[in-house]
């Protein structure tokens, strides 16, 4: 077997084509790598309920990365560690939201809000995820700039339209490598792929980062190599060419 022990996979624009589904060449060749040994993590900004069920069409039994390293699952039912955002960075993100009058949503370990369904308290709730949503480039730099100023905060995208915030710290690469503490691998073991902002840095820190063909620029330059498309069965490519040689 080659040198890979474990291969993470982005969800959206990534593992699932832009129907939401795997396709069967895709399913073929993970449960090949499966049968060969190697540990499958999904790695998603998805919450967990939404990725579970993909998790089980594969047959997965291993950990699972979600909410951007908010979460970290030893199974797909069994929590090892979360990574909350602290309330009153919350209450600041909601008023440069609401100051920008932009769309924004929330995860929380309950489940999801947005511009439409708000709670009237913060407190009584554990947050994970805090993003915003505006096709307009000016509007959304702003929000950028603000961010940045509020200090403490991971911000990435998992579109060229949205800004997804975690805790400081806390990624797909910090939730990976607590992956890889629980399978006794190193970084070097993994190839992670993905295709938005949310994947740049575990891409740059494991074995093998690729980007798909459909990636934002950004991920594309700094991956170590560029596969076809979430359509076009790119996943197949990394498990044929890459892994199982």
């Amino acid at each position: 077997m080659g040198k890979y022990k474990l291969l993470a996979l982005d969800m959206d624009g990534t593992l699932l084509t832009d129907n939401h589904e795997i396709s069967l060449e895709t399913t073929k060749w993970i449960h090949k790598a499966m049968q060969e040994g190697i540990h499958v993590c999904l790695s998603t900004g998805r919450a967990a309920s939404s990725a579970l069920p993909y998790g089980q069409e594969l047959g997965l039994e291993t950990p699972m990365v979600t909410v951007n390293g908010g979460e970290v699952w030893k199974s797909p039912r069994e929590l090892w560690r979360r990574h909350l955002l602290d309330k009153e960075l919350i209450r600041q993100m909601k008023a440069i939201a609401d100051e920008a009058d932009s769309w924004f949503w929330a995860y929380t370990t309950e489940g999801l809000f947005n511009t439409e369904k708000w709670p009237d308290s913060l407190e009584g709730f554990e947050w994970l995820k805090f993003g915003y949503n505006t096709e307009n480039d000016e509007l959304r730099h702003e929000i950028l700039i603000k961010l940045q100023n509020l200090g403490g905060l991971e911000i990435t995208n998992s579109s060229p339209t949205n800004l997804e915030i975690n805790p400081q710290g806390i990624s797909k690469e910090s939730g990976v490598k607590e992956v890889c503490g629980l399978l006794g691998i190193t970084m070097e073991e993994v190839v992670a792929v993905g295709d938005s902002l949310n994947d740049l840095a575990v891409i740059q820190a494991v074995g093998l980062g690729v980007a798909m063909g459909n990636a934002q620029q950004t991920v594309k330059e700094a991956a170590d190599l560029v596969v076809a498309s979430n359509n076009d069965d790119g996943i197949v490519e990394v498990i044929r060419d890459h892994i199982l040689v």
